[in-house]
């Protein structure tokens, strides 16, 4: 092979084209495994509670241990996190591999996840090199055998070379007449391998998405030139026949109604081919929890109708769940929930969930525990695909400062989701309630339909990044022991920032503004008023601490409402974030916020980040305290504050 060629494992010889193969590497170079290891060993969030290496490397045959150096010296340091990233032996280099056979093999694909890391980052003249116990990995034998002592010593040597832009770029066959600089393809641009195939991903998704499902790359010429460090660039593409949707087939049920699963895609016969709605049936699927995964395949050719078929192949989860929960605060105590759940009750991703919690511990006495407990039902699909039916019985008997309070109450609604991002609902209540307050001792029967529409448009629904959400909230109610009539109106929104492109540092901000009209004060049932304060409101200050109080000091609750927050997210680590933050509320006993009682909170929380959301911790303390107020707050919980 001549020199230039040999390259290949580094570099790319001049005027010749890129290999598809590692151009897909470069995308592919993240690898996550799941691995079942023996009970002894155990690890909480990455964290070794105990156990030892050798538990784990109790099931590799003749482990055979090694220590790595990496060296770049001409590559910035992002690109050189990014190349140790992206190496495996770097990464499981505390780990032995199984003999001198496998150490080998861990090292030939290691070169390959290298250079894919390369490509990622523009570099097409790079070259890698590594040695084991001083000798090229090339000039060893397929047998070659390390005895010498352990850890065997491992040296990866890149040459990083220039960083590529984009040359030429030209789009032929059915993309001729598109733009290429509408899909990120611009002359002396970024030349990344994963820039060129998200510019191919997204041409083939411009023509799908005018019905065409056959659409895809027929030919590309990707050449490095290195005189001039540019890549040029030729995709020809074949947009195929505008089509239908064909027959919707499903794989992979068990448990879960086939031809349910088929009609919740919502996929008609007939009807145009959008790879928006391909995903929107996926998502929809993925929505009922009834499924660890759903894969959509469309068709290789059409029907003989001309209609694309669409094969769905599913994986299903345990129907039964169960969980606990916690939440602790200086001032609201501490908290402890469970819940136990059916995701596929009666064959069509029917739930059931039964769920209790008391909270209050260690803030009361143990008469004054708040408990509460319910049982809720949901049928998906009653409506059409987008739809679901609720229903459920919820009980709850508590003691905060402003009123002891027992209820049972009763619903049923709907919810449909008007697209990915909206959704509607509207539902009849009666809740059957005893209340005593410092208006008295009252008995409450509330008929009531709350209605709410809600937009979600944040990036991530556990720890957002950019986006907003809004909600707007609407309850008529009427009291059919007292004759009471009035309306409950509320709305939130929240949105989120990042200040930079790694998204370290996140902006966030959240209002919310209620109000209730048609009656005083004394006719609105205790626990239907306004409160602020505690951990999920104004931090620094007590639950339900501020607003209007009597005469005992004890709060009452108001007709309308005011909150507003503000938090700077700042990423530290990949899993450890500080959030300093401002929060700000009112609580009137007229219908329409007073702001001139505006009480302000401030503090700083930390944030461990976990696959289920993050752990909050946060302190604050009251910057125009009142009397009665506490001097300082701590909330502790599962999930940003809002």
């Amino acid at each position: 092979m001549p020199a230039h060629e040999k390259q290949m494992s580094g570099g790319i010889a001049p005027g010749r084209g890129l290999p598809r193969a590692l151009l897909l590497a470069a995308l592919c170079s993240a690898v996550f495994i799941v691995e079942s290891r023996p009970a002894t060993a155990f690890e909480f969030f990455g964290i070794k509670l105990w156990g030892s290496a050798s538990d784990e490397d109790a099931d590799i045959v003749d482990p055979l241990r090694y220590s790595v150096t990496i060296e770049a010296p001409d590559a910035d340091k992002d690109l050189v996190k990014n190349l140790e990233n992206a190496s495996t032996l770097k990464a499981d280099e505390e780990r032995p591999v199984s003999g001198s056979l496998g150490l080998l093999a861990e090292a030939r694909a290691d070169r390959e996840g290298l250079v894919a890391a390369l490509y990622a980052d523009a570099r097409y003249e790079g070259v890698v090199t590594i040695t084991i116990e001083g000798k090229p990995l090339d000039d060893l034998p397929p047998d070659a055998e390390f005895k010498g002592p352990q850890p065997i010593p491992v040296a990866i040597s890149i040459v990083a070379g220039p960083k590529f832009t984009l040359g030429n770029i030209r789009l032929e066959g059915d993309a001729a007449g598109l733009a290429s600089a509408d899909f990120g393809l611009i002359a002396g641009g970024d030349a990344g391998s994963g820039a060129v195939l998200k510019a191919e991903a997204l041409i083939v998704r411009a023509l799908k998405q005018e019905g065409r499902p056959l659409a895809t790359i027929t030919d590309r010429q990707i050449v490095a030139e290195h005189a001039t460090s540019t890549l040029d660039v030729t995709l020809t593409v074949a947009a195929g026949p505008v089509a239908g949707y064909g027959d919707t087939t499903v794989e992979g049920t068990e448990k879960v109604d086939r031809d349910f699963t088929e009609y919740m895609t919502g996929l008609k016969r007939g009807r145009q081919y959008s790879p928006d709605e391909i995903d929107d049936a996926r998502d929809r699927l993925l929505g009922l929890e009834v499924f660890n995964s759903v894969t959509m395949k469309e068709g290789e050719s059409l029907d003989a109708e001309g209609n694309i078929p669409i094969n769905v192949q599913v994986s299903e989860r345990k129907p039964r769940y169960f969980g606990l929960g916690g939440t602790v605060s200086n001032t609201e105590g501490l908290g402890l929930e469970g819940y136990w759940g059916h995701r596929n009750l009666f064959g069509r991703a029917e739930k059931l969930r039964i769920e209790g919690a008391i909270s209050g511990i260690g803030s009361n006495d143990l008469g004054e525990l708040n408990y509460n407990a319910g049982i809720m039902f949901e049928k998906p699909g009653v409506l059409g695909p987008s739809s679901k039916f609720f229903t459920g019985v919820k009980t709850v008997f508590e003691h905060p400062d402003a009123y002891d309070h027992f209820s049972v109450k009763g619903n049923m609604g709907v919810s449909y989701d008007l697209d990915k991002k909206q959704r509607v609902s509207a539902e009849f209540a009666l809740d059957y309630s005893r209340i005593t307050d410092t208006f008295g001792k009252h008995t409450y029967l509330i008929a009531s339909v709350p209605l709410q529409y809600v937009y979600d448009g944040r990036d991530n629904r556990l720890n957002p990044t950019s986006g907003f959400r809004v909600l707007a909230y609407a309850e008529p109610s009427y009291d059919l022991l007292n004759g009471a009539t009035f309306l409950k109106l509320k709305g939130e929104g929240s949105a989120y920032q990042s200040l930079d492109t790694a998204s370290k540092f996140v902006l966030a901000e959240r209002a919310t503004i209620g109000s209730i009209v048609g009656t005083g004060l004394q006719n609105v049932p205790a626990d239907r008023r306004f409160y602020s304060g505690g951990g999920g409101s104004v931090r620094g200050y007590a639950y339900q601490g501020i607003g209007p109080k009597d005469i005992d000091g004890q709060p009452i609750g108001g007709l309308s409402f005011f909150e507003t927050s503000v938090e700077m997210r700042i990423a530290v680590t990949d899993t450890i974030g500080i959030v300093p933050f401002v929060d700000a509320g009112t609580v009137s006993t007229k219908s329409f916020p007073d702001f001139s009682g505006m009480k302000v909170g401030a503090g700083v929380g930390v944030r461990y980040l976990t696959p289920f959301g993050p752990l909050r911790v946060d302190a604050a303390v009251p910057l125009n305290r009142g009397p009665g107020d506490p001097h300082f707050g701590i909330y502790a919980g599962i999930g940003q504050a809002f």
